[in-house]
């Protein structure tokens, strides 16, 4: 957990939420606020609800009593059925968990009701501890969040998350266990891991895995990420600052010629990612 980071417990009224996510009925967000602080990220918005002064990846909440929550919300009477995402504006892997274990005893709650099929979105290679849970649960796959393979890339942009090396371990241990896994290359990093060497390198690597569904989106240009993605840019990767700006000033013109590059690695690699 990061040194800046000091976690504030709260209790929460409820632990599962309706979603409008399309394919999910229902989300889990066991932590408001996430250490990873990737620069990119879109729920950096959650800010503004929080009561926090802080800037997005610099606090914390932990919800203490989320799984008792999640027990009382399951053994009511009207009993929720389908399918419930882990998590939508937070980490649910997050180095907190490692302590705190909120997401792994909520695991437990709905390996015990086996009401819901769960599905785990992460950039932490902390999901595989929780392996013989998963194994439990009614249906169970795991997406991990990979943005690049290039380590130097990722420490900037993802500070906090587990590196990309090591999620694609914990992938492999996943499928091994025979849990599906799935990767999303979200968003795609103008400039970064757009390029044909970047695309090349993570479309080969991922097949070489045994990741067969991938999926992958643009980069969502909020203000605030764009003002965060612009200033470690201008430090870290001037050379790469004009093709974001394209992204951002002619995002049709940027779309249509990263397509027409992903066509052709796709070609060279053998697989073909989808656009969510």
């Amino acid at each position: 957990m990061s040194a800046k980071i000091v976690p504030r417990e709260i209790l929460c009224k409820s632990a599962l939420s309706k979603t409008g996510i399309p394919g999910y009925e229902y989300c889990i967000n066991p932590y408001v606020g996430c250490a990873h602080a990737c620069l990119y990220c879109y729920a950096s918005f959650m800010c503004r609800f929080t009561g926090h002064q802080k800037q997005w990846g610099e606090f914390l909440d932990v919800k203490i009593n989320f799984p008792a929550a999640l027990a009382k919300r399951l053994s009511g009477r009207t009993r929720p059925e389908g399918k419930v995402l882990l998590s939508t504006v937070t980490d649910a892997y997050q180095p907190a968990e490692a302590l705190y274990k909120i997401t792994r005893s909520s695991l437990e709650v709905l390996a015990e009701y086996q009401l819901l099929e769960v599905h785990i979105l992460t950039k932490s290679a902390l999901v595989q501890r929780d392996l013989p849970v998963l194994r439990r649960l009614r249906a169970c796959e795991v997406g991990f969040t990979i943005t690049t393979m290039d380590r130097n890339i990722a420490r900037v942009l993802e500070p906090g998350a587990s590196p990309p090396h090591l999620r694609l371990a914990a992938a492999r241990q996943l499928m091994q266990a025979g849990i599906p896994v799935w990767v999303f290359i979200a968003p795609l990093l103008p400039g970064l891991s757009d390029t044909e060497e970047g695309l090349t390198s993570l479309l080969q690597t991922l097949h070489k895995t045994g990741i067969r569904e991938i999926l992958i989106d643009y980069l969502n240009p909020y203000p605030a990420v764009v003002h965060r993605l612009k200033s470690a840019y201008r430090r870290y990767f001037p050379g790469a600052l004009p093709e974001l700006e394209e992204y951002l000033h002619h995002p049709v013109i940027y779309q249509d010629k990263i397509e027409g590059r992903l066509n052709q690695v796709s070609e060279l690699v053998g697989c073909r990612p989808c656009f969510v």
